[in-house]
Protein backbone atom coordinates (compact mmCIF):
# COMPACT_ATOMS: atom_id res chain seq x y z
CA UNK A 1 0.00 0.00 0.00
CA UNK A 2 2.89 2.23 0.62
CA UNK A 3 4.52 1.39 -2.56
CA UNK A 4 1.48 2.79 -4.15
CA UNK A 5 0.65 6.29 -2.24
CA UNK A 6 4.71 6.57 -3.61
CA UNK A 7 3.70 5.74 -7.33
CA UNK A 8 0.92 8.55 -6.94
CA UNK A 9 2.69 11.19 -5.65
CA UNK A 10 5.43 10.69 -7.77
CA UNK A 11 3.03 11.04 -10.94
CA UNK A 12 1.77 14.20 -9.16
CA UNK A 13 4.39 16.04 -9.14
CA UNK A 14 5.87 14.89 -12.56
CA UNK A 15 2.45 15.84 -13.89
CA UNK A 16 2.61 19.48 -11.95
CA UNK A 17 6.03 19.87 -13.76
CA UNK A 18 4.82 19.34 -17.04
CA UNK A 19 2.13 21.87 -16.86
CA UNK A 20 4.09 24.34 -15.03
CA UNK A 21 3.99 27.48 -17.30
CA UNK A 22 7.60 28.42 -18.25
CA UNK A 23 9.41 31.01 -16.09
CA UNK A 24 9.88 34.46 -17.28
CA UNK A 25 13.23 34.76 -19.37
CA UNK A 26 13.22 31.21 -19.66
CA UNK A 27 15.60 30.21 -22.34
CA UNK A 28 14.80 29.04 -25.77
CA UNK A 29 16.94 27.61 -28.68
CA UNK A 30 18.05 30.45 -31.06
CA UNK A 31 17.52 28.16 -34.59
CA UNK A 32 13.93 27.62 -33.42
CA UNK A 33 13.79 31.13 -32.28
CA UNK A 34 15.38 31.97 -36.10
CA UNK A 35 12.75 29.73 -38.00
CA UNK A 36 9.55 30.93 -36.40
CA UNK A 37 10.13 34.78 -35.38
CA UNK A 38 9.76 36.94 -38.60
CA UNK A 39 9.25 40.67 -37.83
CA UNK A 40 6.35 42.08 -40.06
CA UNK A 41 4.47 38.60 -39.85
CA UNK A 42 4.95 37.08 -36.41
CA UNK A 43 2.52 37.81 -33.70
CA UNK A 44 1.56 38.20 -30.15
CA UNK A 45 0.13 35.11 -30.20
CA UNK A 46 2.31 32.94 -31.96
CA UNK A 47 5.18 34.01 -29.71
CA UNK A 48 3.42 32.85 -26.60
CA UNK A 49 2.21 29.40 -27.92
CA UNK A 50 6.05 28.81 -29.44
CA UNK A 51 8.04 29.93 -26.63
CA UNK A 52 5.96 30.74 -23.42
CA UNK A 53 5.43 34.34 -21.52
CA UNK A 54 8.41 36.08 -20.99
CA UNK A 55 9.87 39.48 -19.51
CA UNK A 56 8.02 42.16 -21.29
CA UNK A 57 8.04 46.00 -20.85
CA UNK A 58 5.00 47.51 -21.83
CA UNK A 59 5.88 51.20 -23.37
CA UNK A 60 2.90 54.05 -22.91
CA UNK A 61 3.00 54.21 -26.91
CA UNK A 62 1.60 50.57 -26.45
CA UNK A 63 4.80 49.02 -28.02
CA UNK A 64 6.16 46.11 -25.77
CA UNK A 65 10.06 44.80 -25.43
CA UNK A 66 9.68 41.02 -25.47
CA UNK A 67 13.10 39.67 -23.64
CA UNK A 68 13.94 35.59 -24.29
CA UNK A 69 17.51 33.77 -24.53
CA UNK A 70 19.03 31.13 -26.16
CA UNK A 71 21.95 29.13 -24.29
CA UNK A 72 25.14 29.94 -25.47
CA UNK A 73 28.90 28.62 -24.85
CA UNK A 74 30.48 29.09 -21.42
CA UNK A 75 27.22 28.68 -19.63
CA UNK A 76 26.31 32.05 -20.91
CA UNK A 77 23.51 33.38 -23.01
CA UNK A 78 22.49 34.94 -26.12
CA UNK A 79 19.57 37.79 -25.74
CA UNK A 80 16.92 37.63 -28.21
CA UNK A 81 14.54 41.10 -27.75
CA UNK A 82 11.93 41.54 -30.11
CA UNK A 83 9.51 44.76 -30.22
CA UNK A 84 5.94 44.13 -30.80
CA UNK A 85 3.83 47.09 -32.00
CA UNK A 86 0.52 47.46 -30.85
CA UNK A 87 -1.40 45.65 -33.43
CA UNK A 88 0.17 42.41 -31.80
CA UNK A 89 3.05 42.19 -34.77
CA UNK A 90 6.89 41.83 -33.85
CA UNK A 91 8.14 44.85 -35.88
CA UNK A 92 11.87 44.36 -34.58
CA UNK A 93 14.44 41.81 -33.77
CA UNK A 94 17.65 42.29 -32.31
CA UNK A 95 20.01 39.75 -30.70
CA UNK A 96 23.30 40.37 -28.34
CA UNK A 97 25.39 37.44 -28.38
CA UNK A 98 27.12 36.46 -25.07
CA UNK A 99 30.36 37.86 -24.45
CA UNK A 100 33.35 36.91 -22.57
CA UNK A 101 33.10 39.37 -19.77
CA UNK A 102 29.47 38.55 -19.36
CA UNK A 103 29.28 36.99 -15.63
CA UNK A 104 28.28 33.53 -15.84
CA UNK A 105 24.62 32.43 -14.14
Amino acid sequence: MNARRLLVAVAVVLAGCATRAPEPGTSVAETRFDTLVVPGRTTRAELLAAFGPTKTVVFDSGMEAWLYTAPAAGARHTELVLLVGRDGIVRKLRKRPAYPTDPVP
